[in-house]
């Protein structure tokens, strides 16, 4: 019995120990800023431009306005952080974000499709650019998020 309790002793020690290296390593880059990778900002927002077009094609006006902000919000950190990127690049896209806020803010169900597909061609330019052009971005056909409801509150 005095042997169990050892080697079970042993294990909880064995177990713990990664976790006491993962808290070591936090608390020496505390100091330093956390970075994402330009990778993890974009696939953010291609689920915020997913998003964008599920809530406006459900014409639900709120959703999609936040959305938008989100999907904004990730563009600007891509290019705030990474200096790689064009200025042409972050500037055209300034354009195509305006247009689409206006289509949401009118409730304009037609102009908020093709401004979200001249935003889908922006990111597709901007690939190319960056000598990315294997990735290739589109309006989505299906809808991937079966734990989200698009519609607005009240409908289905």
């Amino acid at each position: 019995m005095i042997y169990r309790g050892w080697i079970l002793g042993a294990v909880l020690a064995c177990a713990s120990m990664p976790l006491a290296v993962a808290e070591l390593g936090s608390v020496a880059a505390a100091g330093e800023q956390f970075v994402p990778q330009l990778g993890d900002i974009m696939n953010a927002a291609q689920t915020r431009h997913m998003k964008l077009y599920f809530a406006g094609k459900a014409q639900n006006w709120d959703l999609a306005d936040y959305e938008l902000q989100r999907l904004r919000t990730s563009l600007a950190e891509a290019a705030v952080l990474y200096e790689g990127i064009p200025v042409n690049n972050v500037t055209m896209m300034v354009e195509p974000l305006s247009a689409i806020e206006d289509a949401v803010r009118a409730k304009d169900s037609r102009r908020f499709t093709a401004t979200v597909a001249e935003l889908t061609e922006g990111c597709n330019t901007c690939h190319q650019s960056m000598n990315r052009s294997f990735i290739v971005i589109r309006l989505p056909t299906e809808q991937p998020f079966g734990d989200q409801s698009f519609a607005p509150p009240g409908k289905k």
